[in-house]
């Protein structure tokens, strides 16, 4: 450890902030049409002394308190701890109002574009959380609201799909590719560059053309904020040994790790989704089998072939079912502040259920995989460790359910 604190105390840069073209080392900036330039240009000049505002904060603090029900714990789970031999604490963001940590970012956004006059509302979605993040925060401040989201997700996600329906949103499903998350994200831009002018794109991940990546970990920030004051008050230190979160783009990882990203001592560690295996062909592990390129208006990290056409992902977890990563997180990768775990579709689901019996628990299956990462970790009865547990898996019961049957089923 001592080493690697030394080797990064040398980086000349900041991790936290990108440079005024969004990069983050070699990964940023924004590679987009023509006929978003304005767009594009309006929020990169404008988001930064707009959401500093002191009537920005405090609307999106009381709503952040009133409505999403912040703070979320930093519960200690005592029997996952007597499992692994240390301490581990998990941020509950799974108990924020729609259930995830993305009703962070989607307050923050919706804020913003109603400042900068906005009337209509479209977004991307995988696991559904997003989208009714969007959906929701369209309903409170009465704006039009479309969600572009694959059809292989819309038939596993339901229960996702009907709260948007029923908070008013219209889902688009998108049909091409893979039909999973990076499809809704090409019908996303496509519906953006046909109506610039009245329309913000709530890009739900740290991934896109910048400002993106740095304006949702600014608002998902609130976060490891929290953690800071919370684990003092648990344990009269700030800082834990090791900072776990789940990784498809990475919001919840950006905002996990946003204020300890300077603290060389914390250990950072993002588990992906490995699907099937990462030598399968059916994975969604992109700091393992991506290289650089450029997606959805972002240079990163990207799973594609060697002519540069984008590999199709595969994870159990339609939040990881993604064939990219966010340039702060491809930074922090190649940097070697974090260190990149996967787990399996398989590891991610016993995951979840050992945390279900130990705890009594359901964790979204995206944050599964964090939960999965502690057992390749070498943790000790000195070691405290902080897990995301970005959602609840309230929407992922059929796919629980069916391997509690399957477990029944006699040989």
């Amino acid at each position: 450890m001592i080493n690697r604190i030394i080797a990064l105390a040398k980086y000349k840069g900041t991790f936290q902030q990108p440079d005024i073209f969004g990069y983050y080392g070699g990964f940023g900036g924004a590679y987009i049409p023509e006929m978003l330039y304005p767009n594009v240009e309006e929020l990169k000049n404008k988001y930064l002394r707009t959401i500093y505002r002191d009537d920005f904060q405090q609307e999106f603090r009381a709503l952040l308190k009133d409505y999403v029900g912040r703070p979320s714990p930093l519960y200690y789970a005592s029997r996952l701890s007597d499992k692994y031999g240390t301490k581990i604490f998990l941020k509950r963001e799974d108990l924020n109002h729609t259930g995830a940590h993305k009703i962070n970012n989607t307050i923050g956004q919706i804020l913003l574009a109603r400042r900068l006059g906005k009337h209509r509302i479209i977004a991307e979605t995988g696991a559904g959380q997003h989208g009714v993040a969007t959906a929701t925060v369209c309903a409170l401040m009465g704006m039009q609201c479309v969600v572009y989201m694959g059809e292989k997700d819309i038939e596993r996600q339901a229960p996702n799909v009907a709260r948007m329906k029923m908070l008013g949103a219209v889902v688009v499903p998108a049909t091409s590719g893979s039909k999973t998350l990076k499809d809704a994200t090409n019908e996303a831009i496509r519906d953006w560059i046909n109506n610039p002018v009245d329309t913000h794109y709530i890009i739900g991940s740290v991934v896109g053309p910048h400002p993106y990546p740095d304006m949702v970990a600014r608002f998902q920030s609130i976060i490891s904020e929290e953690i800071r004051w919370q684990l003092k008050e648990h344990t009269g230190s700030e800082l834990p040994s090791h900072l776990v979160a789940c990784v498809g783009g990475g919001s919840n990882a950006a905002g996990t790790f946003y204020h300890y990203l300077e603290d060389f001592a914390v250990q950072l560690v993002a588990v992906e989704a490995a699907g099937c295996g990462l030598k399968s062909g059916l994975s969604a592990a992109t700091t393992q089998l991506g290289k650089p390129g450029i997606l959805h208006g972002s240079k990163s990290l990207v799973m594609q072939t060697e002519d540069g056409q984008v590999v199709e992902p595969h994870s159990i977890s339609a939040g990881l079912d993604y064939p990219g990563i966010g340039p702060l997180h491809a930074h922090l990768f190649e940097s070697g502040r974090a260190i990149f775990l996967s787990a399996t579709d398989k590891e991610a689901v016993d995951a979840a259920f050992e945390l279900t019996r130990l705890e009594g628990i359901i964790p979204a299956l995206e944050s599964a995989h964090a939960i999965a990462g502690l057992k390749q970790l070498n943790l000790t009865k000195n070691h405290t460790v902080v897990v995301c547990l970005s959602g609840r898996g309230d929407k992922d019961m059929d796919t629980f359910m069916k391997v509690v049957d399957e477990e029944r089923e006699p040989d």
